[in-house]
Parts: structure tokens; sequence; C-alpha cells
């Protein structure tokens, strides 16, 4: 079997940031899958699974809200890694489109309070698994140290 392409990325490398990991046609569109990374693989420590479920649900529901991009979202979810997340946008995008989005979305992550939306048994298939505390932490680190200072090694993929 061919390796996948997101599996030739070179991860020993590769550094937090936004990149486009695949565009694909579906029908007339384009879908622009973006790797929202959060930690460097292999290098720092994974982020906690209650923390990354929980950045889950709030970036999940901040996109699918925001007055601008809410009918460009198509999917935000963990990496399967915990390095980080995918978002999938409708539209032909690059990394700097999104930058200002994602300062957004981790700043209402990171500044969060109250209940975590859909964190009920009846909305979640693991509603115990949550750990705000951690995800605004989480949040904060890649806002500032990342995002609000990004550049162009930070939105394309090394070789």
């Amino acid at each position: 079997m061919e390796k996948i392409p997101s599996f030739t990325i070179n991860h020993e490398i590769l550094k937090r940031g936004i990149y486009v990991s695949r565009k694909d046609i579906v029908g007339n569109n384009v879908i622009t899958t973006f790797d929202i990374r959060m930690k460097e693989p292999n290098r720092e420590p994974a982020i906690h699974p209650g923390a990354l479920h929980t950045i889950e649900h709030l970036a999940a529901t901040y996109l699918r809200n925001d007055p601008e991009w809410h009918n460009r979202i198509i999917y935000w979810g963990p990496m399967g890694c915990l390095t980080g997340n995918y978002l999938l946008l409708s539209g032909d995008y690059a990394p700097k489109d999104i930058v200002e989005l994602m300062c957004r979305t981790f700043a209402f992550v990171a500044t969060f309070e109250g209940d975590i939306p859909g964190a009920a048994p009846r909305d979640c298939g693991n509603y115990l698994l949550h750990d705000l505390p951690m995800a605004r932490w989480e949040a904060k680190k890649y806002l500032t140290e990342v995002l609000q200072q990004i550049s162009e090694e930070n939105m394309v993929y090394p070789k």
C-alpha cells in the first residue's frame, strides 16, 4: 500500500503552525483541510485527551457560530496523535487566509468560562472526558507563542 500524504510529512522537524494538509474537489467545490498543529510532534508532550476534547467542543462551537465563516465550516476535530486539530473548510484557502480566524478561535477557548457546550450525557459520547483549565492553558500557549507571531515557517510544511 502507498503511504497517504499526511504520513510523508517529516514530523521530526515539523513546527507548530497552520498548514494545508490537502485540497479535495467535491462536485464543483474545493475542500481545504488544514493541519492546526499545536505541538511539535515527538518533541513536546501531546495534548491531554481531556483538554483536546474540550478544545474540540469549544472551537467547533465557536467556528460554527462565527458570523463571517460559519457557512464554510465543514469539520473541526482532533488529530489521533493528540498534537493538534483538523479544520475542513469549503473553499480554496491558504494558511494566511485563516490566521485571524484561528486567533479569534483560540482566544475564545483561552478565555472561556462556564459550562462546556455539549458536555452532557445526552450530547456527547464521552462527556466526562473534559479538562477546561488545561484546554484554556493549551489554547493560550498556542495563541501567544504561535498564532500571534506566525511566520512563513509555521505555514509551509518542511521538506
